[in-house]
């Protein structure tokens, strides 16, 4: 990082070189603006704001976009380094791909509002099941969140935000607002990583049983994986039946979020998204 090297007047000056015709004078320049670090996105985002020549916008939309990105990358590793505890961070982080300027409190908030919405209704004396009826009431009844089964590939599927405004959802999605209001009731329910679905486990030691967030809560047990799996044609695994790690959960979405783009021709996107997978997968930044 070079920071503080430059005053406004000398970025300035580096700005107005983006539009010159020798493509090696602006790839000296936008990498000489990207050793500045983050620092200069306010800066960067200014000189947008002012300018009228769409050349030099687009060229500073994408170094942005790749400072942004280069950030996302180093808390990426700093979430997965420290463990992943807080799968609402994990989320978050997502979110900011698309949303660079998302705060994670702003996000917090709107959870802690359904959790105090299922709080008024929670009845904690209650048994197992019928706290999560409890549950499905409060989350598909009440705030009407359901499975978004014409938009089922948008990227807005695995963007926290968009979700909790649309009220809808993937699997995946459904499977952590339910997770996160459920956890903060001190329910012991989990995410559970089932090929091609998503879904969720009530587990506390010998009391086991599941729930499928996209078909409205439907409590099952675990002869409906042995059948699923079967009908699948797959080897059962212990995976299949079991909590899975919050890692594992932001990995998902990220899968999620690459056929998205996958499907919608953004091959640039799939190779970022590809590159925030491999940071998940080995704890390194690519």
């Amino acid at each position: 990082m070079e920071e503080g090297n430059l005053n406004n007047s000398e970025l300035k000056a580096l700005v107005t070189l983006l539009d010159d015709d020798d493509m090696e004078v602006v790839q000296h320049v936008e990498d000489r603006i990207m050793s500045l670090g983050t620092h200069v996105i306010p800066y960067l985002e200014f000189e947008w704001e002012n300018s009228f020549n769409p050349l030099v916008q687009k060229r500073i939309e994408e170094l942005v976009h790749s400072l942004q990105f280069e950030l996302l990358k180093e808390k990426l590793w700093a979430w997965q380094n420290s463990g992943g505890e807080d799968l609402l961070e994990g989320i978050w982080l997502v979110n900011t791909y698309q949303y660079p300027d998302l705060e994670y409190a702003d996000l917090k908030k709107e959870l802690e509002q359904l959790y105090y919405e299922a709080w008024l209704e929670f009845k904690p004396d209650s048994t197992p099941i019928d706290q999560v009826r409890i549950l499905n009431s409060v989350i598909f009844n009440k705030l009407k969140f359901g499975a978004n089964t014409k938009n089922f590939h948008s990227p807005g599927n695995s963007m926290m935000s968009v979700v909790l405004q649309t009220r809808k959802g993937n699997p995946i999605a459904l499977c952590i607002v339910y997770m996160l209001v459920a956890q903060k009731l001190k329910l012991p329910i989990f995410g559970v990583n089932l090929p091609n679905l998503f879904i969720l486990t009530y587990k506390l030691e010998e009391n086991q049983f599941y729930i499928n967030a996209f078909n409205r809560g439907l409590v099952f047990s675990k002869k409906e994986i042995d059948n699923y799996i079967a009908h699948l044609k797959l080897e059962p695994k212990e995976v299949y039946y079991q909590p899975c790690e919050n890692i594992d959960i932001v990995i998902r979405v990220l899968r999620n979020l690459r056929a998205s783009h996958d499907k919608l021709g953004h091959s640039e996107k799939v190779k970022e998204i590809e590159s925030l997978i491999e940071i998940l997968n080995l704890g390194e930044v690519s």
